[in-house]
């Protein structure tokens, strides 16, 4: 089968859903990219290789798709797969469908006329505004192209240094890496307990941090979140918590998310995680609270996109109408 070079990088917005006590990703271009990348190559290792994942990653998120769509595409067998018959004509609907949006992306690029606004963030943190922002800026810039990019913090600390990202929309406190950037503060998180419905914490309303001294956490990877380990120490140590952590950590939130409802477990993350939550997972308050997590928006010093300051403005509004929304009780 002919490999074509993927060019661009484009997502399909969607709305996370729940089917069950199964945690489903909405389907986005980058799953159609991995399935015909396995299909055209016949081999998960292999295809693994050209995008740079790993087998186990690239696996989950092609389930993923399978989950998604309700169908089975793919035969695993112990060396090599195939494609059902459902997988075969799947395989070449993507096979045009990434054509055809490689060509518009093309287009876009060399377009003669029109600005561009590159924009990166964590979705967990932003889970709920990012929409809004965006639809209410095209309104007042209808020529400007908007560059969204859901990334780790590290990926997008790279990115932003290397000057590939006009706004970066992450934890402050990795502001140590932005030396040359100017900030903004957007909002204040507070920690919150996300806990599966079956783990016996899930039936209190409200939980004290000394009651994390004796359970372990699920936590996100510090390859590409180098700095909530040592947050999440900081915050517990004043309630005389160390935080006992399975050497299991998740490379993104999805992946958490399954970890935790697979094994009844549970992490601390942020009330920004709240419009994004499975069904069958919970979230409690602490009490005492744990301190905020500070969010703020990176834009270099020198040569700020002139569009930035509109643009985070909005999205200040748009924060403070959704603190005003009916709060976690």
């Amino acid at each position: 089968m002919h490999r074509g070079k993927q060019s661009g990088q484009c997502r399909v917005f969607g709305v996370a859903h729940t089917s069950g006590n199964t945690y489903t990703e909405p389907m986005e271009l980058r799953h159609l990219r991995y399935f015909a990348a396995v299909a055209a190559h016949g081999s998960f290792s292999r295809a693994a290789n050209e995008l740079y994942l790993t087998q186990p990653a690239l696996s989950r998120q092609v389930k993923s798709l399978e989950d998604e769509i309700g169908v089975a595409l793919i035969v695993r067998g112990q060396n090599a797969i195939s494609l059902t018959a459902a997988g075969e004509a799947f395989f070449e609907e993507a096979k045009d469908i990434l054509a055809r949006v490689d060509v518009a992306v093309r287009r876009i690029k060399t377009r003669p006329h029109g600005e561009k606004l590159r924009i990166g963030y964590v979705h967990s943190l932003t889970a709920g505004l990012m929409p809004r922002v965006v639809e209410r800026f095209r309104s007042y810039n209808e020529d400007v192209f908007i560059e969204l990019s859901d990334l780790t913090t590290d990926a997008m600390c790279e990115k932003a240094t290397a000057g590939q990202i006009d706004i970066a929309i992450l934890p402050k406190s990795l502001e140590a890496r932005l030396k040359a950037f100017q900030w903004v503060e957007l909002q204040r998180l507070a920690p919150v307990l996300v806990v599966s419905n079956r783990n016996p914490l899930a039936k209190v309303k409200k939980v004290h941090p000394g009651k994390l001294r004796d359970r372990m956490l699920f936590s996100l990877g510090a390859d590409k979140y180098p700095e909530y380990v040592p947050r999440l120490k900081a915050i517990l140590k004043p309630f005389g918590v160390k935080p006992r952590l399975y050497d299991q950590t998740s490379e993104d939130i999805a992946a958490l998310f399954i970890a935790m409802e697979a094994n009844a477990g549970m992490a601390v993350l942020t009330e920004g995680i709240l419009p994004m939550l499975p069904a069958n997972l919970a979230v409690r308050r602490f009490s005492p609270g744990l301190a905020p997590l500070l969010i703020a928006a990176a834009t270099p010093a020198l040569r700020p996109n002139p569009h930035a300051e509109t643009f985070l403005k909005l999205l200040l509004e748009e924060i403070k109408k959704s603190s005003k929304r009916t709060p976690l009780t």
